[in-house]
């Protein structure tokens, strides 16, 4: 039997429960209020449209939950109870997306007839539980700093004399330290497994957001206000860079101020303006044109090909980068809202693998110093652009007391995410597939692959393998 005592407490319990039960559907009834109304509080029909409302919302939801994320230490778990079950509200949109699909349904008679039956959108069927899985993985990796003593912060107000290494200008963050020797070669060896980690969770998340922007349909007051051709849009410097009869990319990077963020975005927003500008051409074009049309129409073609090479050649030495105009065009007029509740949720997970990745290094920058403070600075630590050759090893889960161990058979994020693999190879695909399917697959997505230095379109899958990844197949 249970004393008094014992059911005041059990009652106690159940009313907190019950009052945060509650809590929670204030709490959510006032955040899809909010998205109804269009972030118009006033009700007066001046609210944003409903795909704009969700992004600012997860966009938000984000920015408060992770805010800047200083170290590399385990989320505090209100705040990852509140991410998991407010994400979760905004998600549940998709669920109530669908296409129409044929289905078999046998009668009572024992005939068989034809329906159709409802079933969620194909992209977020597919997207949705990988950007899920990511997002489990990025908080996962953090939590794996829990009990980790091989390095530790020091406070930006502390004296000189205390503080610790400082890899960039960023001033306001605390600084690392590390043993006065460094980093033991078991806890190396886990951060650099840690590393690889993040960075094929921000390798998936940017290859999704890339694809999504990519489907979003162009806003014609975009298209309004750009320059007559691609010279007007580059300049005469950086047009005749790109249109020069020998062209070679990183040679081109090289001769650019990419000194500062405002200067790669510029040049961002330049080579965006001059594609779209180059591809409205060619498809403004008859295909019954004379000849000099034609050359001229493949020149521009070559033209647009080389610009998205340096467009992904940014991507990869810049992940950080912000939204260009394009991009924010897109989503401020964007009426999808499939695509408005992919977009931001890949690219605030991207934003926040990248944080991740910057603080990793932060730690790798004080061991490289601690174990050769003479070493140059340009020397001390790996590059923050991203590696599409990395992998990751299943052993990355593991603790910090123990060793990860790479193997010829580490996994890539494809296994850990459930994918199957297709044994069919790039050459296998291309001999196997005609003419007029490949002519398809071209005009629905309208994507590059990674040769950097030839000009194919492919699908979403192979949009994921020209991040690093293997082409994954959903299973059933």
């Amino acid at each position: 039997m249970t004393t008094m005592d014992e059911q005041d407490n059990i009652d106690d319990d159940q009313v907190s429960k019950i009052k945060e039960k509650h809590a929670e559907l204030e709490q959510m009834k006032e955040r899809y209020a909010k998205l109804l109304l269009g972030e118009d509080m006033s009700g007066g029909g001046k609210g944003v449209s409903s795909a704009l409302a969700l992004s600012n919302a997860i966009t938000n939801l984000a920015a408060s939950v992770f805010g800047e994320q200083n170290k590399l230490a385990p989320m505090p778990e209100d705040r990852k109870k509140r991410w998991r079950r407010e994400v979760s509200w905004l998600l549940s949109v998709t669920d109530c997306i669908v296409d129409f699909t044929p289905s078999q349904q046998t009668a009572k008679d024992g005939s068989n007839m034809e329906v159709m039956t409802t079933q969620q959108r194909g992209d977020l069927r597919i997207n949705i539980p990988a950007l899920k899985k990511l997002d489990a993985m990025l908080i996962g990796c953090l939590d794996n700093f829990k009990d980790q003593n091989q390095f530790w912060y020091v406070s930006k107000d502390a004296d000189e004399s205390e503080k610790g290494v400082q890899r960039s200008d960023k001033w306001w963050l605390p600084t690392v330290k590390v043993p006065p020797e460094g980093l033991s070669e078991e806890s190396r060896k886990w951060m650099q497994n840690q590393k690889d980690c993040v960075n094929q969770v921000l390798k998936a998340s940017m290859a999704i957001n890339a694809e999504i922007l990519a489907e979003i349909e162009i806003p014609e007051n975009y298209i309004d206000n750009l320059p007559k051709n691609g010279r007007e849009s580059l300049g005469d410097s950086i047009y005749k860079s790109i249109t020069v009869d020998f062209f070679d990319p990183m040679q081109f990077l090289s001769t650019m101020d990419l000194s500062s963020e405002l200067n790669v975005l510029d040049l961002k927003n330049k080579i965006e303006a001059s594609i779209v500008i180059w591809k409205r051409k060619m498809h403004q074009k008859d295909s019954k044109s004379s000849w000099s049309s034609t050359v001229r129409l493949e020149k521009r073609e070559q033209f647009e090909d080389r610009a998205e090479t340096i467009l992904l050649l940014l991507k990869q030495q810049f992940p950080g980068l912000p939204q260009s105009s394009l991009e924010i065009s897109k989503i401020e007029y964007n009426k999808d809202i499939g695509f408005a509740i992919l977009e931001s949720y890949s690219r605030v997970l991207e934003s926040l693998a990248n944080t991740v990745m910057n603080r990793i290094e932060d730690v790798l920058y004080a061991d490289n110093m601690a174990q050769d403070p003479s070493l140059p600075a340009n020397k001390r630590t790996t590059s923050s652009r991203v590696s599409l050759g990395a992998s990751i090893d299943p052993t990355s889960a593991q603790s910090p007391g123990h060793t990860p161990t790479g193997s010829p058979t580490s996994r890539t994020l494809s296994d850990f995410m459930g994918w199957s693999v297709e044994q069919d190879g790039p050459e296998t695909t291309k001999s196997n597939s005609s003419p007029k399917s490949e002519d398809t697959e071209n005009e629905k997505y309208q994507s590059k692959s990674a040769r950097i230095l030839s000009r194919t379109k492919n699908s979403y899958m192979e949009k994921l393998e020209a991040y690093g990844l293997r082409s994954p197949t959903v299973r059933h």
